[in-house]
């Protein structure tokens, strides 16, 4: 007999949305996953009735130029091909894109055109401070060109940050034209119960489909998962087991198992799916140099409510300075830099900001004696409006008696498109190859140059030979 638990709503079918393609290999090997290991399992991924497949965005597109030599775009143009018939989903860092900055309108604009263009469906729209404002322009523009808006609840917990904040966030979402809502838990920190209560919550009063996107750190991420589906939540972000569990997401098979039998039921296929488990097992071996996870739970994330990659961040500062005996200082700053910065989420790019000022005032021996740019840039409210008050004093000891901004950010942003164009010249070949100069123009640029000298590069060992020299590749 089929469980029936559900009282919030009819009991239906559970959608999985597979992350092992982005957040997985992002979360446990640094994000070092080339296209050719994906490739060629990508066909048989898509037979397996996934909701969608979270591909790109996120620290995925930097990374393929900074590390592993390739073009982001035509990663996606691959993708695309060898995958027709499941969504193909990304993370968007809302105004920042998938980068760490504001971009001016024109560039966000052309982004998420080129984004759907070139394959994307579903655009998971967040902002680290989860203000409204820097989400706009790219759910409008998603809108204009046919995608799915999914906005996004950056998920923390302080004493702003309560069931009524949350439902009036996704109701100014909804009203903003999204066509789902997603729960963003990015740290693990949701308690089972908590995540009934908020997609109950949604659900009742939001009248959206609910995604829930949570991490395993705290190993609590699988019991949330059931809460949120018996309070009714649409689709769960899972990764394959061999890049599941630590600071990735539960993994699918767990909740394919867990969920079989029930009116919950996912309908995927546990025997392919454990074909493609075998071969990401093989996969994962080739990256060990990156390979960061422990398997353990990390308590660390539910005492300081800090993602795990921060702490290995902190770890890795801390080393370069000789200092490591200092981490358990900088994991006390950590929440009270928080609390002075307006309580904001710790996700892409607050989580950077917050967490490299904890460090410098640990360091240094006084608290905002000296401060990143970011911090600085984060006090004259260029990042946007956090949750909560900023304390003032720490404010005005960081940036003195100037005057923050209260609008949003990107309107005093000039237009960077045409500029970028010009900047890049003719090593930009496309629209694309502008776009990726103008979020990381350094980065971009050495990718392009080398890239046009592969092309044009003549091997002059075959000078002499029975070959054509003019058959060689330019």
């Amino acid at each position: 007999m089929k469980n029936k638990v559900n009282e919030i709503n009819k009991p239906k079918p559970i959608g999985i949305t597979d992350t092992t393609f982005r957040d997985g290999h992002q979360s446990l090997l640094a994000t070092r996953m080339k296209v050719d290991d994906m490739l060629p399992i990508a066909q048989k991924m898509d037979e397996i009735g996934f909701h969608s497949m979270e591909v790109w965005g996120g620290a995925t597109f930097d990374t393929c130029m900074r590390f592993l030599n390739e073009d982001p775009w035509e990663r996606l143009r691959k993708l695309r091909h060898h995958i027709k018939k499941t969504k193909l989903q990304m993370l968007l860092r809302g105004q920042n894109l998938v980068g760490y900055r504001h971009y001016a309108d024109d560039v966000v604009e052309s982004f998420v055109k080129k984004a759907i263009d070139n394959g994307i469906d579903i655009i998971r729209i967040f902002d680290a401070l989860n203000d409204v404002r820097n989400m706009a322009k790219a759910m409008d523009v998603t809108k204009k060109e046919g995608g799915h808006i999914q906005a996004t609840i950056s998920y923390t917990i302080s004493p702003f940050h309560n069931l009524e904040y949350y439902v009036k966030q996704g109701q100014t979402l909804r009203d903003m034209g999204a066509d789902s809502i997603c729960i963003k838990d990015m740290a693990g920190i949701i308690t089972p119960y908590a995540a009934y209560d908020l997609v109950k919550a949604l659900k009742e009063k939001v009248q959206l489909p609910v995604q829930f996107h949570c991490h395993y750190t705290s190993g609590m991420a699988s019991m949330v998962y059931l809460k949120a589906v018996e309070a009714g939540a649409d689709v769960l972000d899972c990764a394959i087991s061999p890049f599941a569990l630590s600071t990735s997401q539960p993994a699918i098979e767990t909740m394919v198992a867990g969920l079989a039998d029930t009116d919950f039921a996912t309908g995927l296929d546990l025997d392919k799916l454990s074909e493609v488990a075998e071969y990401f097992k093989k996969v994962r071996g080739h990256y060990k140099q990156f390979d960061v996870a422990d398997g353990q739970v990390d308590v660390n994330v539910l005492r300081y409510q800090i993602p795990g990659g921060m702490i290995s961040n902190f770890i890795s500062q801390l080393q370069q300075q000789n200092a490591l005996d200092k981490l358990p200082k900088v994991l006390e700053e950590v929440p009270r830099v928080r609390a002075d910065f307006g309580y904001p989420p710790l996700v892409t790019p607050s989580s950077q900001i917050v967490g490299a000022q904890a460090v410098l005032n640990v360091l240094v021996g006084e608290r905002y004696k000296m401060a990143s740019n970011e911090t600085k840039s984060y006090m004259k409210g260029l990042y946007g409006q956090p949750p909560a008050p900023i304390n003032e004093e720490v404010r005005k000891k960081i940036i003195g008696e100037e005057i923050p901004i209260t609008g949003r950010p990107a309107d005093f942003l000039k237009p960077q498109m045409d500029e970028a164009r010009k900047e890049i010249g003719f090593y930009a070949e496309t629209e694309e190859d502008v776009l990726s100069y103008a979020l990381f123009p350094q980065v971009a640029k050495t990718f392009l140059e080398e890239r046009l000298a592969a092309k044009t590069k003549v091997d002059y060992t075959l000078v002499g030979s029975d070959q054509n020299v003019n058959s060689y590749p330019v």
